[in-house]
């Protein structure tokens, strides 16, 4: 199976099996320099065997040998992946997204524009001292007691859910550090949803200086009024009730134009070129809404949008998508919980960073054979079963007919309370480390 996944996912669109296939593995080993050894465990065999580990949740390096119907040792398959450039895994991913430009061009789209949503994320790793060093560890946890933690960005392509780019930082980095970065895989008319996160002036400005567009949710410390002609301050402490835009025009009831002012001090993220170039004021438009679901956390939500033409892109449709933007998390949750990409398994932060990017490429594959699915059976994307989709990329054979996939019933108006059935088992929590507690049990053990 595992030297077949190019061919199998070839039948659904060539160019993505083509992506995947061995001369072009071999093909991006040579334009980095990478030479090797024949042998049982080459680039391309390695990348199809990790590739297919992925698919069986991340198992065992122990497990590949039968999975993949190659005779190799555990130690062997660790070794010739640890060989591989990680520049060779960031070109797989690229080439697989190239492939899938055209389905980003014409599926989902909403009003014309094509939609993105950003957020970010994070995964464990194992604890060794490289991982600490270099991603950290969440505070109030004693030295030797908590695991690293990385920092993830992702931007998905909100009509197909399939994953452009993603980018593993320390865990205690902000999402907008990175977020320029993501700003390369747009086009000028294209529309971003993110959270309140990402709403400052200058994101709002960079988009704007590319033609692109942003729905975001509002900021927490920005003071939004729907008062006609209320009062602003230049501040950069307001007062409390006192926001710093300069109100402009009322659109509707919690709807308005207002002008937001560039800040005086240069984020530390951004360079000093681009903080010159940003404009002194940006014209938005600020509107409110209520959840129409019952249950949320958020009851009212408050937006701040490039899109200022109320009759091209009325308030309701602004709302209906933003909410559309928790499918990110569901995105998310697909990754993380029924991939298996919540703890990463390599010591070392190359190893982490190949494991994350190959995670991408097989979530890439089982979102291409759920749109094949949508497309055969006449259901919406959104309906398709992730898990069965990964069922059936994961046990394919060369020349298997995709079959149906599980349709999950639409349940637009469900409320399910926000907590957890099964218990845990009550074990005390680790607040030493290892070494320590052993020395203790040692201690009651000749006492007793």
């Amino acid at each position: 199976m595992a030297l077949n996944i190019s061919e199998i996912v070839g039948q659904f669109k060539a160019d993505v099996g083509k992506a995947l296939s061995a001369e072009t593995v071999a093909k991006i080993c040579g334009y980095l320099g990478y030479t090797w050894r024949e042998r049982i465990l080459d680039p391309v065999t390695t990348v199809h065997v990790f590739l297919l580990q992925i698919l069986h949740g991340n198992t065992a390096c122990s497990a590949m040998s039968r999975l993949a119907s190659v005779s190799f040792t555990g130690a062997a398959y660790c070794a010739a992946r640890a060989r591989l450039p990680l520049a060779l895994f960031e070109d797989l991913l690229e080439r697989v997204c190239d492939a899938l430009f055209p389905e980003l061009q014409v599926t989902g789209r909403w009003r014309g524009h094509r939609t993105w949503s950003l957020d970010g994320s994070s995964f464990s790793m194992s604890d060794t001292p490289e991982l600490q060093d270099h991603f950290g560890q969440p505070s109030g946890q004693a030295e030797g007691c908590g695991f690293p933690v990385a920092h993830i960005l992702a931007l998905f392509h909100a009509g197909t859910g399939l994953l452009l780019r993603v980018v593993a930082s320390p865990m205690r980095t902000h999402d907008m550090r990175h977020t320029a970065l993501m700003h390369a895989e747009l086009d000028e008319g294209d529309v971003l949803l993110a959270d309140r996160g990402f709403a400052s002036f200058t994101h709002l400005a960079l988009l704007f200086l590319r033609k692109m567009h942003a729905v975001f949710r509002c900021h927490q410390r920005q003071i939004v009024n729907f008062r006609v002609g209320r009062k602003h301050t230049r501040q950069s402490k307001p007062k409390k009730g006192l926001p710093r835009s300069r109100y402009v025009q009322r659109l509707g009831r919690w709807d308005q134009l207002v002008e937001y002012t560039k800040p005086n001090c240069k984020p530390v993220w951004m360079e000093e070129s681009t903080w010159l170039a940003m404009p002194k004021t940006l014209l938005v438009r600020e509107l409110r809404f209520l959840t129409p679901q019952r249950g949320h956390r958020t009851r009212v939500i408050t937006l701040v949008t490039t899109l200022v033409d109320p009759d091209a892109y009325p308030a309701a449709a602004l709302a209906d998508l933003y909410l559309s933007r928790w499918q990110i998390e569901v995105n998310f949750r697909h990754l993380k919980t029924t991939m298996g990409m919540e703890v990463l398994h390599c010591k070392t932060v190359d190893g982490v960073l190949k494991e994350l990017h190959m995670f991408a490429v097989a979530y890439n594959l089982v979102r291409l054979v759920m749109l094949e699915a949508s497309r055969r059976q006449k259901v919406p994307l959104d309906r398709i079963s992730f898990i069965d989709a990964l069922r059936w990329l994961r046990d394919a054979e060369l020349n298997t007919i995709l079959t149906d996939l599980v349709v999950n019933p639409s349940r637009p108006n469900r409320l399910e309370p926000r907590v957890i059935k099964r218990r845990m088992k009550e074990y005390n929590l680790m607040k030493k480390p290892r070494h320590k507690l052993r020395k203790s049990l040692k201690r009651k053990k000749s006492a007793a």
